[in-house]
């Protein structure tokens, strides 16, 4: 007999193919519903919206007025100021010509204001991408003896990783990214600060002669094999420039907040983002009057060097597909990017330091526009003015950057919350600083891999208990006052089943039901009903349903019921067309557990009335 006052579950017929593929593409390509406000509009409005969201300029563009371009104009004017040296440096840092470092901040502004979608980031080049790119194609040509071939395996890895990032945004695979776990971010970007920093000693000492390996290990000895080359003039100039950025970064006071997200970091004094901002041009500009005036060359103190002036000459007619050189080249193309995209998310949602355009004062995405312009100035003018630039001054500037990228406080925080993501962050900060900038990736991306496959094929269950004076059922570990049931074993599942994990639930079903029946012969241990309860089971494939046919069979065999408690709609929609729902019955789905329970009992109830009467007709007899 069933209860009569039971809620009723909805076997609604399964969803279409089109529309369950239509529902889960939508899930995986646009989980934040772009296009949900768009449904009732009329069709020439939704073909705005939509052009609006993949081409964001026709959003802000038309809106725009003068009184936002004031904000932009002095957003754009400050990290030009900022982009300069830095894209000297970056290029010297990836051993290329350091006008090249120019170049690649003219352009790209452009077109993120055309695409980008927000109006807080500063496109340019980034420091990581810049070493990774020397260290594998340096691998396989050496910009010393052949500086013409290596340059153009750049263009050639570069171009690469332009399509490999358009691909990933056309085909909204941005989901890529979350394979980066947080833990592997910090430890890549704190080696690879470390590395950096090191890389930068040649500069400060004025070394003339360095190895072409990144590791620690090779850098520190390359440093001291060479100790006849260090020049003190260039150490103390050095140590001057930057002990002057680092003041100005003081200025800034960045402490990470005291709350429970570790990812957001709090400004005291915001207004004087500016002071930390131009720093590096003042840097740059006073080491150029010095070098100019003091005859820096004559005391070892090395200079930039020629900068020619004017735009970008066109180089797709020197990308070199050598089939010799393509794997390499591909391989420093998609890592590239990879990173790219991943350091330009990660911080973009935690520091400020991709966010210098938001500090900077900019409204929209101009600002980008107005850093364009600058540079195409500063390229067609200026250039030729900053080759006297000391490198050791662009070493203080790439050093000053890299420092604030090693998240101390973040690693201990892992350490005490998390002891696997520390490993995972320790394998990415070892491996980059005393291997490899690659290996020291795949390193932690495979640890934090071998971790998700782990909590797939080894998905969280837990016994349920009744909340006393509630209706509420909790993990009985967690809440030791939550009472059994006498009779029913309720149990939580709490991930996907699939081929993988299907076994493992089989048999932690069975030994849970050994454990709560004992070892003692005792009736009140006999459990007769069983009640999975689904709601945190998103999916689950042919493998875990044959799974629970056979754990059905198992149950029969030991007189126990199995119920299925408030399944979702996938799973729902799968075990129906599986004639799973037919097998075991529909009036073995409950939609609460409360349900299900008020049934066993009621189940159990009339059971032990029918037993007893059986036995006083038998007595009568």
């Amino acid at each position: 007999m069933a209860n009569p006052s039971r809620q009723a579950v909805n076997f609604a017929a399964p969803r279409g193919f089109a529309t369950a593929f239509k529902a889960d593409c939508k899930e995986t390509f646009f989980p934040d519903d772009p296009f949900h406000e768009m449904k009732h509009e009329k069709p020439l409005n939704k073909l705005k919206k939509t052009i609006q969201y993949f081409i964001p300029l026709f959003e802000w563009l038309p809106n725009y007025n003068l009184r936002l371009f004031r904000y932009d104009l002095l957003a754009g004017i400050t990290i030009t100021s900022l982009a300069i040296p830095q894209g000297i440096s970056y290029a010297k840092l990836a051993n290329i010509p350091p006008i090249y470092g120019l170049y690649s901040s003219f352009i790209p502004p452009f077109v993120y204001a055309i695409f980008g979608s927000s109006k807080h980031l500063a496109v340019g080049t980034v420091a990581a991408c810049s070493l990774l790119l020397s260290e594998t194609v340096g691998a396989k040509a050496s910009p010393q003896d052949d500086p013409t071939l290596y340059l153009y395996l750049i263009f050639t890895a570069t171009f690469f990783t332009g399509i490999f990032q358009t691909a990933l945004g056309f085909l909204r695979l941005g989901i890529l990214v979350d394979f980066l776990a947080h833990s592997t971010i910090t430890g890549f970007m704190g080696g690879t600060a470390i590395i950096i920093c090191l890389q930068q000693l040649k500069g400060m000492f004025g070394l003339i002669h360095f190895t072409t390996h990144t590791d620690v290990v090779s850098v520190l000895g390359a440093v001291f094999r060479h100790r006849n080359e260090w020049r003190w003039e260039s150490a103390v100039v050095g140590i001057i420039f930057l002990a002057f950025l680092q003041f100005t970064r003081y200025l800034l006071s960045l402490p990470i907040a005291k709350d429970v997200d570790m990812y957001f970091q709090r400004q005291k004094r915001p207004k004087l983002f500016w002071v930390s901002a131009i720093a590096p041009m003042v840097v740059v500009v006073v080491g150029c009057l010095f070098a100019f005036f003091a005859h820096a060359e004559k005391h070892g103190i090395q200079i930039v060097g020629e900068l020619k002036k004017g735009l970008n000459p066109p180089s797709i007619q020197y990308l070199n597909f050598d089939p010799q050189y393509l794997p390499v080249t591909v391989r420093a193309g998609l890592i590239t990017g990879l990173i790219a995209m991943a350091e330009g998310i990660a911080i973009g949602r935690s520091f400020a330091i991709m966010k210098m355009n938001f500090n900077a004062g900019c409204r929209t995405a101009m600002s980008n526009v107005v850093m364009g312009f600058c540079m195409m100035l500063t390229l067609l003018f200026l250039a030729p003015l900053f080759r006297y630039t000391p490198l050791v001054a662009l070493s203080a500037i790439i050093m000053s950057a890299m420092l604030g990228l090693i998240n101390y406080d973040e690693m201990i925080h892992l350490f005490k919350v998390d002891k696997f993501d520390f490993v995972i962050c320790m394998a990415a900060f070892l491996g980059v600083s005393f291997i490899s900038m690659d290996v020291g990736l795949m390193l932690s991306v495979g640890l934090a891999l071998l971790r998700a496959l782990l909590y797939v094929a080894r998905p969280a269950a837990c016994k349920l208990g009744k909340i006393p004076n509630s209706s509420l059922y909790r993990d009985t570990e967690q809440y030791p006052g939550s009472a059994p049931i006498q009779g029913v074993l309720v149990l939580q599942l709490g991930s996907p089943i699939y081929f993988a994990n299907s076994t493992y639930i089989r048999e932690r079903v069975l030994r849970y039901i050994k454990e709560e029946q004992g070892v003692s012969d005792s009736k009140t241990d006999i459990i007769e009903h069983l009640l999975l309860d689904l709601s945190g089971v998103s999916s689950i494939d042919m493998t875990g349903i044959e799974t629970f046919l056979e754990l059905r069979r198992i149950l029969d065999s030991k007189g126990i019921k199995l119920s299925i408690v408030n399944p979702r709609i996938e799973v729902l929609e799968k075990m129906t067309l599986a004639k799973f729902t037919d097998a075991i019955g529909k009036e073995s789905f409950y939609l609460s557990i409360e349900d299900a329970v008020q049934n066993c009992r009621f189940s159990l109830h009339s059971s032990k009335t029918t037993m007893e009467e059986s036995l006083n007709d038998q007595n009568v007899v």
